[in-house]
């Protein structure tokens, strides 16, 4: 199938992408922006490559901010060809060809600065976890060029990994302590047909969590004492996922991006072996994750220590961690489950985390990022507070650890991988983003294009255009947030209450050239609010339109955003937002604000006070920090 993307909301972002973030993290990776930390990671490359002398410098895992970048060229190469930008791609990837040592390893940590210390600590060091992003490039790579150097590269490696690891007894039997390389391997898979990259991804799977630990054994080998889980925190097993077997794992537990990135494999693993056990153990995390350890904004990781989930119902608004590459991370776990089990559950929080937890991450002209995407600021104590230093009132221009703005180029550019999934007779839209989809139907080529205004407008239209009649089935997500959807088939309406089958509507009909489907989902604001064992948000509501959650900006509302309060009857209305950016609608509502001139010198007192009415404006939560900066909320008091 091909997917081409005809959206006013996504194709600016894409276009910001092409035209801003690419080019900009670029100049970030050569090291020429003025008052930005060196990445030094092309550096690196051309010194591994004996191109020029010099130091490893940066993160053990530097390498991965350029084949994250290679990734995110290449999905921008798939629907708008650039000679120039491929050219420089082309470079990059002779670079790592005259990198790669002959046996085919590549990693430049261990190329240049420690070559004896390879394989010896993959609790920490990131080896697999570079291997997998310069699969994921490469196999982008050559879909959107159909050139096979970046691929042989990428299977060199996978071969040399093949041979390193695995039960022989010369084989090392351990796993990766940052899990990517597993869901790499089976992209690899997919494009190559070779099974020993699905069985090497099996093997890294299966090995995590057995006892004795491996990252006990090769803690022994280097001759450091104490089994790895008494090092503090971040050696514990669980922080890598590595307490238990993972088919024995209920629980989300430690660092946030890694578990995202293992779900992720093990779903997918699921849907190509068909395994039952896999498959439960998938169902049992999601449950798990997305009912008592996930944001309202599709944000993970609950504390800053080990950038990790804490327990179920601890989700704190303005200590929280909620790393943006964590919310990709549920992103890509989501499109993974809906292959192995076709339910709306995982479209409506793959959409909650695109509109919200990951756009938040950049600003509106890709040029600025959030690394922590809290549900609260108050510039003050994120200034003064130890415990929030972690947090930023402002998003930055790039960063040391620079994995979350590559990671952002990458998934918005390659979001058209995710808006449909094809089966033999059968045509699923997870995503209501304006689009193109050329798919195969009995050997006849069908197009589907999908018309929409969302997320603001309420219709997503649909016209089927083929040569001869053809029947297949057209499933429509029909979210959670919405009541009273409407479908019509050229004018008809069509019960969706008969055809409906874990939150899909499924069409099956002989479509004919031209037949045209009207989806209606209305958008009404809704006040959400928390399970009562989510005490953070006790007496709270958030506000939500459609997929957008909303926040209040000290802009818009004053500063002291914990002193408004909504009554429950309050009526909202939207109205458009466009000093925002363009089309954007915003909440607006009658409020009322404690004014703390009223207390005078008193800390505490048994006096009412009245309340100030006031015009209440929320703006969606991706937005914010667009204009001067200053506190936001998300979650309001109501009276």
């Amino acid at each position: 199938m091909k997917v081409k993307i005809k959206d006013t909301f996504w194709n600016e972002r894409i276009d910001i992408v092409r035209k801003e973030v690419i080019p900009y993290q670029w100049e970030a990776l050569n090291d020429r922006l003025p008052d930005v930390e060196p990445s030094h990671a092309i550096k690196n490359f051309r010194i591994a490559a004996g191109d020029e002398s010099g130091e490893f410098k940066g993160m053990v895992f530097q390498d991965s901010d350029v084949m994250k970048w290679l990734e995110a060229v290449a999905y921008i190469l798939e629907h708008h060809p650039d000679e120039e930008l491929e050219e420089t791609a082309d470079t990059v990837i002779d670079l790592l060809q005259r990198a790669q040592q002959d046996d085919g390893y590549l990693d430049t940590y261990f190329i240049v600065k420690e070559p004896e210390m390879k394989w010896k600590n993959l609790r920490d060091w990131h080896e697999l976890y570079c291997a997998g992003h310069l699969i994921e490039a490469a196999v982008a790579y050559f879909h959107a060029t159909g050139k096979r150097k970046l691929l042989d590269i990428s299977c060199r490696f996978a071969d040399k990994i093949d041979d390193v690891f695995g039960t022989e007894a010369n084989q090392i039997q351990g796993y990766p302590g940052h899990q990517e390389i597993e869901l790499a391997l089976l992209r690899l898979y997919e494009t190559t047909g070779e099974e020993r990259y699905l069985n090497l991804s099996r093997f890294f799977l299966d090995e995590r969590g057995k006892e004795p630990h491996y990252f006990d054994k090769e803690k022994e080998e280097r001759g450091e004492p104490g089994p790895a889980d008494w090092d503090g925190y971040f050696k514990r097993y669980s922080y890598q996922q590595a307490h238990l077997p993972i088919r024995n794992q209920t629980e989300a537990v430690g660092h946030s991006v890694r578990a995202m990135y293992m779900y992720t494999a093990m779903a997918d693993m699921a849907a190509k072996t068909e395994e039952k056990e896999l498959e439960q153990a998938c169902h049992n995390l999601w449950k798990n994750v997305t009912t008592k350890q996930m944001y309202i904004t599709g944000g993970l990781g609950s504390q800053e220590f080990g950038e990790s989930f804490s327990f179920d119902y601890d989700l704190p608004n303005d200590l929280c961690y909620t790393e943006t590459c964590a919310s990709i991370g549920l992103v890509f776990w989501a499109n993974r489950m809906l292959k192995m089990d076709i339910n709306h559950q995982y479209g409506d929080v793959m959409e909650r985390a695109l509109y919200n937890g990951i756009l938040s991450g950049m600003d509106l002209d890709g040029r600025k990022f959030f690394y922590v995407n809290p549900l609260e600021v108050w510039p003050e104590a994120v200034q003064a507070r130890k415990d929030k230093e972690h947090v930023k009132p402002v998003r930055q221009p790039w960063y040391a650890c620079a994995c979350c703005p590559p990671n952002l180029a990458r998934i918005i550019a390659s979001l058209n991988h995710y808006i449909y999934n094809v089966s033999e007779n059968e045509v699923f839209v997870h995503l209501y983003i304006g689009s193109e989809i050329d798919f195969e139907v009995a050997g006849q080529n069908v197009t589907l294009s999908q018309q929409t205004n969302y997320p603001w407008g309420e219709n997503v239209n649909f016209e089927v255009s083929l040569k001869e009649k053809e029947r297949f089935t057209l499933a429509l997500r029909i979210p959670a947030w919405t009541s009273d959807a409407a479908l019509k088939v050229n004018g008809e309406s069509v019960s969706i209450e008969k055809s409906i089958e874990k939150g899909y509507v499924y069409v099956n009909r002989t479509w004919s050239d031209g037949d045209k489907v009207e989806l209606y989902l209305p958008m009404e604001i809704q006040k959400m609010r928390s399970h009562p064992n989510l005490r953070h948000n006790a007496g709270k509501i958030a506000l939500q339109r459609g997929p957008i959650v909303y926040c209040l900006e000290e802009i818009d509302n004053g500063p002291a955003l914990q002193n408004i309060s909504l009554k429950h009857n309050t009526k909202l209305r939207v109205e458009p937002g466009n000093d925002i950016a363009n089309d954007v609608l915003v909440i607006k509502a009658e409020a009322e604000k404690t004014d703390p001139s009223d207390w005078g010198d008193e800390l505490y007192s048994a006096a009412t006070r009245e309340k100030q009415p006031i015009t209440m404006m929320a703006v969606p939560y991706y937005t914010w920090c667009n204009r001067d900066p200053g506190e936001m909320l998300v979650w309001i008091n109501e009276k």
